[in-house]
């Protein structure tokens, strides 16, 4: 496999158009950033540069470092979880405080935030639980996983994913969307006529209703949306502190498992009704690659993250991972990348070698992707992703809360010498980060300065 070598207009040596490269150039671009100085800006141009670099399997001036900040962000601030989910000002003020304490290198700030809890207040979403709503102030966020499908809705998930979604699932998770079951069909509105009975379906009371409360959704949505852009403008002109995620996506096998039939259901499903299983992966494929590119607009961060979960060892096996998890999957990076992004995909649980030789030689393109491990042995992954694909992670989020400014130091620096030599790497919490000792997190966060120099 091989790397097109692009300029910094987008265009290889063979005179095609790299969509990738163009994306990369316009999320690198000082223009109109409003720098706070010279130095700002320069810093801004490294940390660009350097993340660049690793995607495309170049060695850069020294290892970059990510941490996955989310609950750290509100503890460190003072404030609750509870707060950071329903006050804007508070969470915005909170990650700035974070990012001129701590200088991250990028802002990677997960885990919920101010556009969540009066949103789920107002759908009444039951598919989770978060602080302020049904749990304490001070807790992170729970999954509350379900079967919101059931199995003989295969065939209409099937056939109409977004009819699907919008008439059953939705209004099985949200109390206040009962009336979208009631919504008419769009394919009313071929002919004139049709517009006018389209419309009048949408004037019945419960339709009505519930469109409201979507309304009113969008509406919180779209304040807390423009602040927190507002915030991430502010964190690159006073800091250079680069934002790295723009999007967001699923695994085809993940949206149903994960989100409709539940891990149980669809872990059975493997063996009981295999076909539907794999159909309905497949008809989501579309949809997952329009949720990873639909955000991202060009000179947005380049990155779009897919969480990877049910094909992890101990979900499937390998031969299950070949056929049932992979395929999709793989379709959706090739969407996603065709799009000009980068797909960052942040493998949960761990993966062993069998997986990981898998996807190395699967045919996907090398330098296209990153993959970020929770619990996998990066060895083996150099072992089989060096000249394919960058990666990091690995670093144990339990030794921010419970070990010392040393062993961290220690821990960073043997993975940095056993994997990190060639380029292509990036030092990386091994998952997100709610709690832990500020002095652990500075000593983590110099490591890669400190030890990672090329």
């Amino acid at each position: 496999m091989t790397i097109v070598d692009a300029d910094s207009r987008g265009q290889s040596a063979s005179g095609a158009v790299d969509p990738q490269r163009i994306r990369l150039a316009a999320w690198q671009s000082l223009e109109g950033r409003g720098f706070a100085s010279s130095a700002v800006a320069e810093l801004y141009r490294q940390r660009t540069q350097r993340f660049v670099d690793i995607i495309n399997l170049r060695q850069p001036d020294r290892v970059p470092s990510i941490i996955y900040a989310a609950g750290i962000v509100a503890r460190y601030a003072g404030i609750t979880f509870a707060e950071a989910y329903y006050d804007v000002e508070k969470a915005v003020a909170a990650s700035l405080h974070f990012v001129e304490e701590f200088q991250p290198e990028y802002t990677v700030m997960l885990g919920g935030g101010p556009l969540f809890g009066r949103v789920f207040d107002l759908l009444g979403y039951q598919a989770y639980k978060w602080p302020g709503g049904a749990l304490p102030p001070d807790v992170s966020f729970q999954y509350v996983e379900n079967e919101y499908m059931p199995p003989e809705d295969y065939d209409a998930l099937i056939n109409d994913p977004e009819g699907y979604m919008l008439r059953s699932y939705l209004p099985r998770v949200c109390t206040q969307l009962a009336g979208l079951r009631q919504i008419p069909s769009l394919i009313t509105t071929v002919e004139m006529l049709g517009v006018s009975m389209w419309l009048a379906g949408l004037g019945a009371p419960p339709v009505r209703e519930a469109l409201t409360r979507l309304a009113q959704a969008a509406e919180q949505v779209g304040q807390g949306m423009a602040r927190l852009m507002q915030a991430g403008g502010e964190m690159v002109a006073r800091f250079g502190c680069p934002d790295a995620i723009g999007g967001f996506a699923k695994a085809p096998f993940d949206s149903v498992a994960d989100t409709l039939r539940g891990t149980r259901g669809a872990l059975l499903d493997l063996y009981r009704r295999p076909d539907k299983l794999l159909a309905a992966s497949e008809a989501l494929v579309p949809a997952s690659i329009r949720m990873g590119v639909g955000a991202s607009p060009l000179g947005a961060p380049p990155l779009v993250v897919l969480p990877l979960h049910k094909g992890a060892v101990g979900f499937m096996s390998v031969k299950q991972f070949e056929k049932f998890y992979w395929p999709t999957l793989a379709r959706v990076l090739e969407g996603i990348i065709a799009a000009g992004l980068v797909p960052l995909l942040f493998v949960e649980g761990s993966y062993d070698e069998a997986r990981l030789a898998h996807i190395a030689a699967s045919g996907l393109p090398a330098g296209r992707t990153v993959w970020a491990f929770d619990r996998t042995d990066l060895r083996v992954v150099r072992k089989h992703f060096n000249g394919f694909a960058c990666f990091g992670g690995n670093v144990p989020i339990s030794l921010f809360r419970a070990g010392t400014p040393a062993e961290m130091e220690d821990y960073c620096k043997r993975l940095i010498d056993d994997v990190a030599p060639g380029g292509g790497f990036f030092l990386a919490s091994g998952a997100v980060v709610d709690d832990a000792d500020p002095a652990v997190v500075r000593a983590y966060l110099g490591a890669a300065e400190k030890f990672g120099a090329y």
